[in-house]
């Protein structure tokens, strides 16, 4: 008797919950149809940034008699960076500086500089740089292979770049900061005039702060 309503109350239990263990079997889960890709994180995903030209900057230096290093800049400076945290390699960045914005804070040299005796504005009025190869290096650091476009002549050019920050900007858009550093010689690019009292070798710096689109 003791064996038989044991096996009564587990017959009773298991029949109590067979409509649930056959819904279960039913009920496909939730993503069962979805696939791999659509349950990717956001940033694996390319992302387009926009260089924000009011708090990015264009620094150069060059030598000056043999004496001191002189810094100008550039005022204005636009393009946009492709970020693919999966991919690297389809990341890119295309990046144009206007001339006619050098601000060395000395109108004379100013016009001395725009003039044909140096970067000639008015015939070259943009410098520009457009990725060809992009590889990472590093947790927040990238090698990028690419062309820059500077006194109408363009030359390849490789440099480091470091992803300096990332977070919310002032009204809620996600931002992102970027920045290089390299050197050029100006007389590769055609300009050569007052080699000598005036440096060939140009360091530039640049760094970019960029919105999410």
């Amino acid at each position: 008797m003791k064996r038989r309503g044991y096996i009564t109350i587990v017959g009773a239990v298991l029949a109590a919950g067979l409509p649930l263990v056959v819904w279960a079997q039913q009920t496909p889960p939730k993503d069962a149809g979805a696939k791999p890709e659509a349950r990717a994180p956001a940033q694996a995903k390319a992302q387009t940034y926009k260089i924000d030209p009011v708090h990015s900057s264009v620094v150069f230096r060059i030598k000056h008699l043999d004496i001191t290093y002189f810094y100008g800049r550039f005022n204005e400076v636009g393009g946009t960076v492709v970020l693919n945290e999966a991919d690297p390699a389809a990341c890119a960045i295309e990046a144009e500086v206007k001339v006619e914005s050098l601000d060395t804070h000395n109108a004379d040299r100013d016009k001395h500089l725009k003039s044909p005796a140096f970067f000639d504005v008015e015939k070259n009025p943009l410098i520009a740089f457009k990725s060809t190869g992009f590889k990472k290096t590093g947790e927040q650091t990238y090698e990028v292979q690419g062309n820059l476009t500077l006194h109408g002549v363009t030359k390849p050019l490789t440099v480091k770049l470091e992803r300096t920050g990332a977070g919310p900007g002032m009204k809620g858009e996600f931002r992102a900061g970027f920045e290089t550093e390299f050197t050029v010689k100006r007389t590769e690019f055609g300009m050569t005039s007052l080699v000598g009292p005036v440096g060939d070798e140009v360091r530039l710096t640049v760094s970019l702060e960029t919105i999410r689109q």
